[in-house]
């Protein structure tokens, strides 16, 4: 039972990181699509104004899902929630570094099945706190659908995209922080962390791990749950919506709206 399970992790574990690898090339694609894209702008001497509209029309076209309709609650304490269909905002450029953040500053997940809290990690992974605080007093996150649940090797719950498609971003990257010690892949349950498509590419997704995960020590850590990690693990109980071990959770978890707190 022992070499099965073990084998089931290391399968899991291959898995996840094939899709990160085409998650990589995807990104690489788009930024090579996007840089023609600009370039062809350019030559063409289009008014600057109107070049930008045009440039941005087509990031949104790319970005764009189909509008989703009610999901029913299977958790006990969820309600229905559906997320936003408006196009997702843009940013041209990362926020600069804030380093007057304090430590203790926390970022409240309000979803459908409860409130998630995130004590985030100022001191540790600046660009990145810098980042999500952005992000959440922008209102970058309300009405966002967590897209991704993982229940076999690799115990997470993944949002920040509100495409839900997993490709999504809010049109810049940070770098990569605080990442774990080469030797010490574990993420502890209740850690926050940034997914990405390769290093250095890390933008608005993040994950929730419910249960101890063994993964390559390349996210960055940028904080971790103190209360709602319950609500993360019910959501998990429900399993994935078409039964397998990586999908789009069966319980709809929605943000309805990200919140900023300083102590």
């Amino acid at each position: 039972m022992t070499s099965s399970n073990k084998r089931e992790r290391e399968l899991a574990r291959a898995k996840y990181e094939r899709q990160q690898a085409r998650r990589a090339a995807r990104h690489s694609n788009r930024r090579r699509n996007q840089k023609i894209t600009a370039v062809v702008v350019v030559a063409a001497m289009v008014l600057a104004f109107g070049g930008w509209v045009v440039f941005s029309m087509l990031i949104k076209d790319d970005a764009s899902t189909p509008v989703a309709e009610p999901s029913p609650a299977v958790v006990a304490g969820c309600t229905e929630a559906t997320p936003s269909s408006a196009a997702p905002q843009n940013f041209s450029e990362a926020p600069s570094i804030d380093l007057s953040i304090p430590t203790g500053t926390t970022i409240t997940f309000a979803t459908n099945c409860g409130d998630i809290v995130v004590q985030t990690f100022p001191k540790l992974a600046p660009a990145t706190v810098t980042s999500e605080v952005f992000l959440a007093n922008e209102g970058y996150y309300d009405m966002t659908p967590c897209h991704r649940l993982t229940t076999a090797g690799i115990f997470v719950l993944q949002c920040g995209d509100p495409t839900g498609s997993g490709s999504g971003g809010p049109g810049y990257s940070v770098p990569d922080e605080n990442l774990p010690a080469k030797d010490s892949t574990i993420y502890p349950a209740g850690t926050v962390a940034m997914a990405n498509a390769g290093s250095g590419t890390s933008g608005s997704q993040f994950f929730i791990v419910y249960e101890d995960s063994t993964l390559g020590p390349n996210y960055t850590v940028w904080g971790k749950v103190t209360s709602g990690l319950d609500v993360v693990q019910a959501v998990a109980a429900a399993g994935a919506a078409d039964g397998s071990s990586d999908g789009t959770p069966a319980q709809t978890v929605v943000i309805q709206q990200a919140t900023v707190s300083q102590p």
